[in-house]
Order: C-alpha cells, then sequence, then structure tokens
C-alpha cells in the first residue's frame, strides 16, 4: 500500500508541473496594452485610487468645479460598477490562458492479472490534454478584447458621470443667478409702486397705473417662487451623481470658466472616431469577435492528451525471474475525434454573424456620432453667439434705456407702460444671457464627452451679466 501512495505522490507532482506549463502545441502570447489588473486589485474598489494609498473618505469637495468632479468619479456608483465589471474581464484572461486541469486516475485489480514478473495490484495514471494549435492564444486574446471593451466602458461611465456633474453646477449657476436677477428686478419694481403710490395720493397718476404695477409684481414674485422651488430639484440631481443624500445642501460658491471650443464638426469627429470610449469597445468587441470566428473553425481539430501510467506489480510467485516485481510505466498518446462537423459548422456561422452584427451597430454608432457631435457644436457655438450679443450689445442698450425711462418718467416725460416695457426687457435679456452661458458650458460638457476627451477652447473676455448694474 506504501507503494501506491509512493506512486500516487509522483503523480502529483507531475501532475502540479504540468499544469504550470502551456501546451507545447502553442506559440507564445503578444501582449495587449491595457492597465494590468493585479491579484490584490481584484478585490480593491474604485473608492480607493488604484495608484494611491488614499480612500474616498480623503476626498473633499472645496468650491471648485473640478472637486466635484472629482468626488462623482469616486463615489458614483455606476463607475464603481464599470470598474468591477473590467476587473471581472481582466480576471477572466489568466483563466482562459490556463489548460484544463490534469485528471488523476488510480485502480486497483480485483481480480489481479498474474504477469510473468508478478501480479499487478493497482495502476496510477496521470493525464493532461492540451488544445489543438494556437487555441489558448486565441482565447486569451480573446479576454483580453473583452477586457479591453469593458476597460473603455469604465472611461466611458467616467466621461458620462463628468457630463452630468459639469450639466447640473450650470444649471444650479445658471438658477442662483436668475434668481438673484430676479429679486434686484423685484427690488426694483418695488420702488417704481412707491413712486406711483406717492404719485396716485397726490393725484398725479391714475389707479389703472397703480393696479398694472402690483399685476407685474406679483408676476415677478410668482416666477421668482418658481425659481426658489426649482433649486431642490437640481441640488437633488446633484446629489444622486454625487452618491450624496438629496437633502444635502450645495453652496456653488464659484464661477465656472466661460470657455469656446475651437475645432470644427469634421476636426471633432475625426478625434471622436479614435477616441470615443464607446466606438473603442465596440471596435474591440468586433475583434473579439473575429478571433472567436478563428476559435469556432478551429473546433474541427483535435485537442491531444499525453498520459503517463505507473503499474504496481508484487513479486513473481518464482522469484528467480528476472525483473520479478518491477513496476512497468507506460507513456500513452490520446486525442480527441471531431466528428460532429454540422455543429462546428453551425458555431463557425453564429461568430461570423456576431462580428457582422457588431460591424452595422459600430456604423451605426458612427452615424450617431456624428450627427450628435453637428448637434453639440452647433447648440455651443449658437449659445455663445447669444451670450456675447446680450451681454455687449443688448443688455448694455436696455441699461441705458432703463436709466433714461426712470429719469423721464420722474419728470413726467414718460409713460408708464414704456418704464414697465423697459424694465421688462431689461430683465429678459439678463435671464436670456445667464441661459445661454449655462448652454454654452452644458453644450461644451457633451463635445467633451463625444469625443472622448476634453477638447481644444480658448478664454472668452466676456463676463456673466450682472444685474448690480441696474440703475
Amino acid at each position: 500500500m506504501l507503494r501506491v501512495f509512493s506512486a500516487c505522490y509522483i503523480s502529483t507532482a507531475l501532475a502540479i508541473t504540468l499544469a504550470g506549463c502551456s501546451s507545447p502545441f502553442d506559440i507564445p502570447t503578444s501582449t495587449h496594452s491595457m492597465p494590468e489588473a493585479s491579484a490584490s486589485a481584484l478585490h480593491s474598489s474604485i473608492y480607493r485610487a488604484m495608484d494611491s494609498k488614499d480612500d474616498s473618505s480623503s476626498i473633499r469637495l472645496d468650491k471648485t468645479p473640478e472637486s466635484y468632479i472629482r468626488y462623482a468619479l469616486y463615489h458614483n456608483p455606476e463607475v464603481e460598477r464599470a470598474y468591477q465589471s473590467w476587473q471581472a474581464a481582466a480576471a477572466r484572461i489568466p483563466q482562459l490562458a490556463s489548460l484544463p486541469d490534469p485528471r488523476l486516475n488510480i485502480g486497483f485489480f480485483l481480480n489481479e492479472v498474474e504477469t510473468r514478473v508478478g501480479p499487478q495490484q493497482a495502476r496510477v495514471g496521470i493525464q493532461q490534454s492540451f488544445p489543438w494549435i494556437s487555441k489558448l492564444r486565441d482565447r486569451q486574446d480573446a479576454g483580453a478584447k473583452a477586457a479591453l471593451a469593458a476597460w473603455n466602458q469604465y472611461i466611458a461611465a467616467q466621461l458620462n458621470t463628468t457630463q452630468r456633474v459639469l450639466s447640473t453646477l450650470h444649471d444650479l449657476s445658471y438658477l442662483d443667478s436668475v434668481i438673484k436677477i430676479t429679486d434686484e428686478n423685484l427690488i426694483l419694481l418695488r420702488s417704481f409702486e412707491d413712486i406711483v403710490r406717492t404719485q396716485y395720493r397726490l393725484s398725479a397718476s391714475s389707479h389703472s397705473q397703480l393696479i398694472r404695477i402690483q399685476l407685474e409684481r406679483a408676476q415677478l414674485e410668482d416666477r421668482l417662487v418658481g425659481f426658489e422651488s426649482l433649486r431642490p430639484v437640481y441640488i437633488a440631481m446633484l446629489n444622486a451623481v454625487l452618491n450624496r443624500s438629496s437633502q444635502t445642501d450645495v453652496d456653488i460658491a464659484f464661477e465656472l470658466p466661460i470657455r469656446v471650443a475651437t475645432q470644427n464638426a469634421e476636426q471633432l469627429f475625426e478625434l471622436a472616431f479614435d477616441s470615443n470610449p464607446n466606438l473603442q469597445t465596440l471596435n474591440h468587441r468586433i475583434e473579439q469577435a473575429r478571433i472567436n470566428t478563428q476559435l469556432a473553425h478551429k473546433q474541427r481539430y483535435p485537442d491531444f492528451t499525453i498520459g503517463l501510467d505507473y503499474i504496481i506489480t508484487d513479486q513473481a510467485a518464482n522469484s528467480s525471474v528476472s525483473e520479478s516485481g518491477d513496476d512497468p510505466v507506460m507513456l500513452s498518446f490520446g486525442l480527441s475525434l471531431p466528428i460532429w462537423q454540422d455543429k462546428y459548422a453551425a458555431a463557425k456561422r453564429e461568430a461570423i454573424a456576431n462580428r457582422l452584427a457588431l460591424s452595422r451597430e459600430f456604423d451605426t454608432n458612427t452615424n450617431m456620432l456624428s450627427a450628435q457631435i453637428a448637434r453639440a457644436l452647433f447648440e455651443h457655438t449658437d449659445a455663445a453667439r447669444r451670450a456675447d450679443l446680450y451681454n455687449n450689445t443688448l443688455i448694455p442698450k436696455a441699461q441705458e434705456s432703463l436709466a433714461a425711462s426712470i429719469v423721464a418718467f420722474k419728470t413726467g416725460n414718460a409713460q408708464f407702460i414704456d418704464l414697465i416695457d423697459t424694465q421688462r426687457t431689461l430683465l429678459e435679456f439678463s435671464l436670456a444671457a445667464h441661459n445661454a452661458i449655462a448652454e454654452q458650458g452644458k453644450s461644451l460638457a457633451m463635445l467633451n464627452t463625444l469625443v472622448g476627451h476634453p477638447i481644444e477652447t480658448t478664454n472668452t473676455d466676456r463676463t456673466s451679466p450682472n444685474s448690480e448694474d441696474l440703475p
């Protein structure tokens, strides 16, 4: 029995040795340009930086747009989901590159087989299968392409999260500005009401004018209430991206930069074609499908098995027989029989169809991306044009007109209706200017997401319209 255990020990050691080898029919695998997922990283989270020992608890909001973006990238669950999906895909690569587990067989003869050198008592065998030439390499390459696709989806999740943060910050900044402007216009309108009420008491103004300005004030107060009621909605949207409670307050105590894209739609599409993560994902999936087509074709070819059997033999009855009790060792070779050709042909057709479907999906996404870039660039340039028009032309003219109307009204040289119309026009111009600035920033964030990285921009010498310039 001791000899049986010794044989098992030797066979197990041989199995471990074989398991650590690649297929002798395989060629060395190529390297893949993908971030390495270490064994320790597989149990980590995006909540802890891959290149730092600082976890997400050290990420603080320091009242800058960049801090909000960084906080979101470390806390947003969608980014975490995409990160873990990449880790899972990367962890499959060494699995696909490994040989099948070796097989250890142990058998005992119920009726000992008598041979010239003695009765055979037991058999211990080890077998290792090896796939056909380059199958392991193709499986590993296909897994690497899947991991690269998952990595690009992780990049896409980061870009989408960044866009959501910036868009919501622009919405909040716009809303805070219009609340301030509306409130200051309401103060101005109340001062007009005091003037009209005094004139009415002195019979210098009609009752209809007093009612008219009170209606204007009530409408503006209602508008202000609507703006203030909308702010908690935008705060909840921002907190959702930051993965915080919807009731957490947000103080936008900073000005968002006002930048203008300098590249045209054709240049942006050329950049996006090479760097858009969704297109890159499809590129890697198409390449994975191509490799899977090769694998499907190679299913027609057999896999090989190498075995080593050790037969435990007792001493012969006639001890004078030469080689009495010697244990024979048998080396065996085997191969699979891929006889079901219809199955392999169907698998190849499936792989080809999958690749063609992904190619058409790539074409569709490319066409959509081109249209989305054209639309986002139009919205960006149109918003920049409108913001420039309001800030540099319309608002200064409206402020000048309102100042002149106030002087004329106080001296009795202008009608009250002219003053109200001028004040309302300035208010609408100011709100429209801030809306254009917000749309300009949001469309720029969209362009960055579509292209796959920040695009070239230039600073503008324009400043946000300031309601403090009101007379």
